[in-house]
């Protein structure tokens, strides 16, 4: 197979240097999926140049809780308490879903993360083969599970087995690496203590993670007591079931016994600041977390809750929320945030190795942005600062996902975006209509 290169040249490089974000002008060379060099003078021969005066280089953001077929959702059910979106709007929506809406879905959120510099995502829903399938065409990596739900009825219970399985087999490491899968319990209220039990056995057999919804609303811990004496955490962790390959979202309500139980399992959260804040669920003890060591991602969760994929509004959202919770301006600086959205994020995905820093070696997850617009001149002194309390998902210029350009100069090439609109808005007017 023929090598393929990309050339970005004279860029300015937004990279990771023990915690604190390194700024310095170089280039990187890609060959074919991956980073072969960064540096000042590479002169070599490539398919593609790519010119960087003016623009910023960084890893692609990593969104680490999201339901993307929601992204027809949008707007839908406003201004409301979480039991009641849920129960009596969003769950009688999803009674309407079909592949066919999954699929449409998960384009429009990849066109909108694709424009808004998110190249990695990791989502929970239902009909996750289409969404396989959508991703695959799109170009962006996602890690995939199905939303497992059985309310202690055994026979809804091997159903979402055999569907979280088969998604496992049929699509875990395809698309040249890009798709990878894991179970999907929902959460301790929605699922029994044989699902989460026999979870626990399954991911250890698949060798895959495990992605979850933890201690959202108080009503939610409530519940978990009442039924089982103890608090959501408590009770995972007395069925063996937290391990580093578990990633619980949200995890809003925690108490300092359950922080210790997330160090000590090195359990990964991610941390939704915007959908907890517009469905008033309370503030997440991020900074708490991050003092104790535990590794804390960012996540949008979906926009029917959001109401967009912005991973920029998510970060800035994230630090200013810590910082009026503790009344303390210092608490969750701009490089700490920078972390959470790249490096820390591929950490809770299992996929550091891979992706969340520009590093030879690693995958091509790349993002160019323009330095030069309105919202960010002048530049802020320190440049975390810049990307994360100015920077939008519009200042995106060009995604690079696994070494192919998705997006260039804000002309997305992977997927016809006006077509992937009017599916949506054709598949949104026919469920209401249903």
């Amino acid at each position: 197979m023929e090598t393929k290169t990309i050339l970005i040249k004279d860029i300015t490089i937004l990279n990771l240097d023990l915690g604190n974000v390194k700024e310095f002008q170089g280039s990187v060379l890609i060959e074919n999926d991956k980073i072969a060099k960064i540096g000042n003078n590479i002169n070599e021969s490539v398919d593609k140049v790519i010119d960087g005066k003016g623009k910023i280089l960084m890893p692609g953001l990593v969104n680490t809780h999201n339901h993307i077929s929601m992204n027809l959702f949008r707007g839908l059910a406003d201004d409301l308490e979480l039991n009641t979106w849920l129960n009596d709007h969003i769950w009688p929506m999803e009674s309407h879903l079909n592949s066919n809406y999954c699929y449409i879905g998960a384009l429009l959120a990849a066109v909108e993360m694709i424009k808004s510099g998110t190249t990695t995502f990791n989502d929970m829903y239902f009909y996750m083969g289409s969404v396989a399938q959508a991703i695959d065409k799109a170009g962006i990596r996602g890690v995939l599970s199905y939303g497992m739900i059985d309310f202690g009825d055994e026979e809804k219970r091997e159903h979402e087995f055999k569907e979280n399985i088969d998604l496992i087999k049929d699509f875990n490491n395809s698309a040249n690496g890009r798709i990878t899968c894991r179970f999907g319990p929902h959460s301790p209220v929605t699922c029994s203590k044989e699902l989460l039990e026999r979870v626990r056995e399954e991911a250890n057999k698949y060798n895959v993670g495990i992605h979850i919804h933890m201690n959202e609303t108080q009503k939610e811990i409530k519940d978990v007591v009442d039924s089982t004496g103890m608090r959501p955490f408590e009770y995972l962790n007395s069925l063996n079931f937290l391990s580093s390959d578990v990633l619980a979202a949200h995890c809003v309500w925690l108490s300092d016994n359950e922080i210790d139980i997330l160090k000590q399992k090195d359990v990964q959260v991610s941390h939704n600041p915007c959908s907890n804040m517009k469905l008033a669920s309370g503030i997440a003890p991020v900074s708490k977390l991050l003092n104790k060591g535990v590794n804390v991602s960012i996540g949008t969760d979906g926009v029917a809750s959001n109401n967009n994929l912005d991973l920029f509004e998510e970060m800035k959202f994230a630090s200013l929320l810590q910082k009026v919770n503790d009344l303390n301006p210092e608490v969750l600086p701009s490089n700490q945030v920078f972390n959470m959205a790249t490096i820390n994020g591929a950490k809770a995905l299992s996929l550091d190795k891979d992706i969340g820093s520009i590093e030879v070696g690693k995958k091509a997850d790349l993002i160019l942005l323009d330095k030069k617009s309105i919202n960010m001149t002048p530049a802020s002194k320190i440049s975390s600062s810049n990307l994360v309390y100015s920077a939008n998902g519009s200042d995106v210029l060009t995604t690079i996902c696994n070494g192919q350009i998705l997006m260039e100069d804000k002309k997305i090439l992977c997927l016809n975006e006006d077509k992937v609109k009017s599916l949506a808005n054709e598949a949104i007017l026919e469920m209401k209509n249903l």
